[in-house]
Order: C-alpha cells, then structure tokens, then sequence
C-alpha cells in the first residue's frame, strides 16, 4: 500500500507520520517540502504530485486553522479548505484511491447542549468554519472513496497546547480566568492518528464503509474545568504552581471577545465511528494524563 500524507508537519500529521508506517510505503510532504508539490495554494501543483505519486490512500492532515484570521483572509481559508480538498477527492477518484480528511466541530452553530450526530443540520459561525464545511461538500461531490473525521479541541505532546498554556500561566500567576459556557472534548492527535490507521486498514478490506464519521475522546468538558484537572494533576506531581485553586475563576466567552464567534457546544457523538470501525475511544482525560505525564516528565 502506497499512503501520500499532506501536512506532515502540523499535530496530527506529526502522529501521523508514526501511524501510518507500519501499513506500507509512506510518502509524507509538508508545505515546504522541495520534490513534490504540497502548498495547498496551489491546487494545480497538488494534483500533478498525486499523478506522479499515484498512492492508493491520500491522507490530507494540512489545514488553514487560524480561526480568527480567517475572518480578514476568507479567499485563502476557502483555497486551502475547501478548492485543494476537492481536487484531491477529484484526483483520488480517477485513482480509485482512499482519501482521508479531517474537518471539525466548527460545522455547527454551537447550539443546545446535545452531541452533534453527523445526520445534525450544519451551520458554521465562521469564515473558517464555512470553509471546512465546504471542504467537506466538495469531496463527497466526487464520490470518491472517502472518509471524512470531523473532530474538536485537538492537542499534541508536541509544540503548545492549552494545557501546557495553562501551566504556565499556573506558575506565573496568582489568578487565572477561563472560559466555562464552551463545552467540547480534548482530543489528542495521538488519537487521531491510531484510529486513522485502524480506519484505513478497515476501509480497504470494507469500501461500503465510506463516508463521514465524528472522532473525539469521550466525555466532555469546558476550558475552565480543563484547565482545573490540569493544574490539579501538575499540583499533585510535584510541580510548584503560584495560582490558588480558589483563584481560578470561571468566566463567560463574552469575557474573552475575539473576531470568529465560537461554537458553546463542542459536543460530537462518536457512536457511528465506534460502531462502524469496533472501536472504544478513551476518556478525554486518558490522554490528557499521558500527554502531561511526558512533559512534565522531562
């Protein structure tokens, strides 16, 4: 099996990398990278490396993601997001190859306080929101095979993340406020990325299993309570945080205004994903624990 993976730099595809070894010929590209084409400003050039590369999956981990940019840069959001997405689903046809993609919770509104089932109505807050979802409508245009993971709050042991933001701030404070009315699950991309794998591995012996699935951890949480199991596990392994628990003070999105309104409710149901692939996906904190177990660790 020949796997293309585009985006290999970024959380996910960083994991990725690991995950997707084992199961035959990787070629992984960043937006960087020399031999091949993989700017995904540049949708002609992108279609000629899957030519020349002619892989039997696609695995495109690349992304415009600056939520609140995207609002001032709507043309480029929509170029990465939605037109390149679409000429891979277009070239993976004519290849009859797999193309894995992945899209977010930034679908919908945020509203209620139930999970969000794929079959849910869509209706994206923001530019970059609209652009994913657009993404999402231009590869099932093209019937190729295809499986799309629509996804939330992902983190990685490696470069920022809120945690690690949270520590710090810990240590350097003596007050913290956090956002509590925005509701979703910490996904590690670590997770992301050994699902993939077993989803590929799935897809190939099963095609009818094409189409769009929903993948966080389980549970669910807000920033605040997020940041409190944080602090609280950094507290009891020793490290010297400055901000009292008492300290640590919930407040309202409208706190924190910035120029992409965000989803409240988070919420996705991953029942079709674990039912359609026998699958348990872990508790939020399962992997939490694990990512911070490793950096405070060294």
């Amino acid at each position: 099996m020949k796997i293309l993976l585009f985006g290999k730099d970024g959380q996910v595809g960083w994991e990725l990398q690991r995950s997707l070894a084992a199961l035959g010929e990787l070629i992984s590209l960043s937006s960087s990278s020399q031999e091949w084409c993989a700017d995904f400003t540049n949708p002609e050039g992108i279609a000629q490396t899957i030519r020349s590369i002619a892989p039997d999956v696609i695995v495109n981990a690349a992304a415009y993601t600056a939520v609140d940019k995207a609002e001032t840069e709507p043309a480029l959001a929509r170029i990465i997001n939605s037109q390149t997405p679409g000429i891979l689903a277009h070239e993976a046809k004519n290849l009859d190859a797999w193309l894995i993609h992945y899209s977010t919770d930034y679908v919908f509104d945020g509203s209620g306080e139930q999970a969000w089932q794929e079959t849910d109505l869509t209706k994206p807050l923001s530019v970059y929101g609209a652009s994913k979802l657009a993404g999402e409508d231009a590869i099932r245009a093209t019937y190729c095979k295809h499986l799309i993971f629509r996804t939330s709050w992902v983190y990685a042991a490696r470069g920022s993340n809120f945690a690690k933001t949270m520590l710090r701030l810990a240590q350097e404070r003596d007050a913290l406020s956090v956002i509590d009315d925005q509701i979703g699950a910490p996904t590690g991309a670590e997770l992301l990325a050994d699902v993939t794998a077993h989803a590929i591995t799935t897809a190939t012996q099963r095609p009818e299993i094409s189409g769009l699935y929903h993948l966080t951890a389980q549970g669910n949480t807000s920033w605040y309570d997020y940041a409190k199991f944080v602090i609280d596990f950094a507290n009891q392994a020793g490290v010297n945080i400055k901000v009292a628990a008492e300290n640590i003070k919930p407040v309202s999105t409208d706190q924190f205004p910035t120029t992409a309104k965000r989803p409240h409710n988070s919420r996705l149901n991953s029942t079709k994903l674990q039912d359609s692939f026998n699958l348990k996906l872990p508790h939020w904190q399962t992997g939490v624990i694990r990512m911070l177990t490793e950096y405070l660790e060294k």
